[in-house]
């Protein structure tokens, strides 16, 4: 039987990119709702919701899966660490992954960049640069914060060594320090970034997202994978087996 999917945020970019390709990967799109529409009114319909609406319904999304017992998939950005931290609690009661992308090549980068971080000490400088179109309300991206944490948590940092840009007289740079730049311009899907700088070398990890397609299918599979899994809180790199 096809998978029956809830998918919050229908008349989204995301949201119409899924709904387009899910005949080619075999399941159907039961209800599409729109921000503030009634989820529990289709909810008993469906196996599993997907959620690229808006930060703000997280919590109601959430609050309508773990009451039916629904598996979702999450691909909203822009929470704060507070609110992540309360959702993360709610989203762990079902079978849940969230994730701030999707795409196969993207979470490929997220394992080199944990690996690179790793590997290469305090004295390679750690950045990242993200570009998105002009449309894109929050920064830095989900995907950029997510390399982020990755740096942040290899070399045992906190949040407070962000540097978002630069401005001013700011010194010389310390190699506490992990740099993060958002660029916002034309029609760009979504390119990513990481620099590990050191004297006399540079590495760089790209991934260029040319096609929002990627991301839909990436969220599909996702649904496929998470409506058979325990109650828990997984990203792609569980779903992709990278782990």
């Amino acid at each position: 039987m096809a998978l029956q999917i809830l998918l919050n945020g229908a008349k989204g970019r995301m949201g119409q990119t899924i709904a387009g390709l899910a005949g080619e990967v075999g399941v159907i799109i039961r209800a599409g709702l729109d921000v503030g529409d009634d989820l529990a009114a289709h909810i008993a319909r469906c196996d599993v919701i997907i959620d690229f609406s808006s930060h703000q319904a997280t919590a109601r999304v959430l609050e309508v899966a773990t009451k039916h017992r629904k598996a979702v998939v999450i691909g909203t950005t822009g929470h704060s660490a507070a609110d992540k931290k309360r959702l993360l609690a709610l989203a762990a009661k079902v079978p849940c992954v969230w994730a701030g992308n999707f795409s196969v090549g993207v979470n490929l980068l997220f394992a080199l960049t944990q690996r690179a971080a790793s590997v290469l000490g305090a004295d390679y400088d750690a950045e990242v640069v993200e570009m998105h179109h002009r449309f894109k309300k929050d920064a830095p991206s989900g995907t950029a914060a997510r390399l982020l944490e990755i740096i942040l948590e290899e070399r045992k940092l906190d949040a407070g060594a962000l540097r978002h840009g630069r401005s001013g007289i700011t010194g010389e740079r310390k190699s506490t320090e992990v740099g993060v730049h958002a660029l916002r311009g034309g029609d760009v899907v979504g390119d990513h970034t990481v620099l590990f700088a050191t004297l006399g070398e540079r590495l760089e990890l790209t991934h260029k997202a040319s096609d929002r397609a990627i991301f839909a299918r990436g969220a599909l599979r996702a649904a496929n994978w998470v409506v058979k899994q325990k109650p828990g809180v997984y990203d792609m790199q569980d779903v992709l087996g990278l782990k």
